[in-house]
């Protein structure tokens, strides 16, 4: 026997099992938590896991979606969480970093920080993937949330926060809770070599209309009625469902094929498109590798990565897109999927834009920067790394791609790559890092790697292989 309970935030119908029918409630995206002794359990089956992907180029945050869904249960549910402009203003100005094709801004929470935050159009609430700030922000009072049946039976534990004061410029902040992960899984801090301290998402867009400038680093905040912001840039209508934005776009794929789609706009995820369940529909293009596109609570997740001929978004036809292809999903778990979508428009396309998001009104305006016509480019090393240390200038191997040039010479998981044509590592950002391995196909590039305890010296040649 199946109960059916309404969603407290999006007023869907899920079904549950009876058994879990009493004392029961659901929130966003179908999650089902039970009020047990004062806590909050997650009774999700195992199979849902896999579909909480949230995908980005090598280490994304899969499973941030499921801490989203826990964050949609804030302390008063009947109060809207959300930012504004402070007084009369009429807009705010605030500066950003782009690292590694993710937006990086600085806020403070209950007066400390300030701390960096990542903007994120693909979650659905505040969270802190940072566990230290539990005890550094000064929190009065808080609820423990467990999540169990993720990976293979292991629990997972966050703190549910009572509404915090969020410091941004120019912004007030009202009621805004957030999710505390008790365990810090997903190293976003290793990922983009400075400390990342959470993820700021549907709060910071849902009362506001924001621009994001990728060309001078810079977040211009407006009330969504002020026809100045709209001057530029070609209308895009969006549908806003379970907190993320959402836009139609055309893909031409290498076969022929044509076809639409319905895409999240997401920029937390750092590729350029993902395209999901389309290996079986359309099989993958002739040229393509094997990568892990995620990172998550219950491990990595595997797909490809190729090319697509033509993405069309309104006036916009962009071609020869670097696409990810994760693999398809089964039919049970697309069952459990409260928003169907066919993939995700991500930053490494975005940033050719500025974007202009306006949640109130359903829409999005693009206007092309300099960078639109330039060339998608891909790792040409077949190393995946992240940067350790207490200033992550340690540059660990994480993955190496078989059959790739790193693979061909013997650079295996684990080693630390030192120096890049003799320049040490510690003075090199990630990025200079990423650029390097993505210059130029042919390329030699001198790799001074500590491998079985010993310093060795090997010529890397890139070679593009999508």
């Amino acid at each position: 026997m199946a109960s059916v309970r309404l969603c407290i935030c999006c007023e869907q119908e899920h079904h549950i099992s009876e058994k879990h029918a009493r004392n029961t409630i659901v929130v966003c995206f179908g999650l089902i938590l039970k009020l047990t002794n004062g806590e909050v359990v997650n009774l999700f089956n195992p199979i849902i896991s896999k579909l909480l992907l949230k995908l980005a180029h090598r280490l994304i945050f899969t499973n941030v979606l499921v801490l989203v869904i826990l964050a949609g249960l804030p302390t008063d549910t009947a109060k809207a969480q959300y930012f504004d402009l402070k007084g009369k203003s009429r807009s705010s100005s605030i500066r950003f970093k782009l690292i590694r094709n993710l937006v990086v801004i600085k806020l403070m929470i209950n007066n400390k920080g300030p701390f960096n935050f990542i903007l994120d159009t693909g979650v659905g609430t505040l969270v802190v993937t940072d566990p230290k700030m539990v005890d550094s922000i000064d929190i009065q009072s808080k609820h423990t949330i467990k999540l169990a049946g993720l990976g293979d039976g292991d629990e997972f534990e966050a703190y549910i926060t009572p509404p915090l004061k969020v410091d941004i410029p120019g912004l007030d902040s009202y009621d805004v809770v957030a999710t505390i992960l008790k365990t810090e899984h997903f190293n976003l801090s290793g990922f983009l070599g400075i400390p990342i301290h959470g993820l700021l998402g549907y709060e910071f867009f849902s009362k506001l209309a924001v621009k994001l400038n990728f060309a001078d680093s810079t977040i211009t905040v407006y009330r969504p009625g002020d026809k100045r912001m709209y001057r530029q840039g070609t209308r895009i209508p969006i549908t806003i469902e379970n907190r993320k934005p959402y836009l139609q776009a055309l893909v031409l794929f290498p076969n022929g094929t044509v076809q639409q789609n319905k895409l999240v706009i997401d920029l937390g995820a750092s590729h350029p498109v993902s395209l999901e369940n389309m290996i079986k529909k359309h099989g993958l293009p002739q040229k393509f590798v094997r990568a892990n596109l995620g990172v998550g609570l219950a491990g990595p997740i595997s797909g490809f990565l190729s090319r697509i001929d033509e993405i069309d978004i309104g006036k916009f036809k962009i071609r020869d897109v670097i696409a990810s292809f994760p693999n398809d999903y089964d039919s049970t778990t697309l069952k459990y999927i409260s928003t169907q979508r066919d993939g995700n428009l991500g930053t490494g396309l975005l940033k050719r834009f500025i974007v202009t998001f306006n949640y109130e009104e359903q829409l999005v305006y693009l206007a092309p920067n300099t960078s639109l016509k330039e060339p998608f480019d891909y790792d040409m090393s077949g190393i995946e790394y992240y940067g350790a240390g207490e200033d992550f200038k340690h540059i660990m191997v994480s993955r190496v791609e078989p059959g790739s040039p790193a693979d061909e010479i013997g650079i295996e998981p684990g080693d630390e790559i030192s120096a890049i044509n003799f320049k040490p590592i510690a003075e090199m950002s990630l990025e200079q890092i990423d650029n390097l391995f993505r210059s130029k196909n042919g390329r030699n590039l001198l790799i001074e790697v500590y491998h079985d305890n010993k310093y060795d010296h090997v010529i890397l040649t890139l070679k593009r292989r999508i």
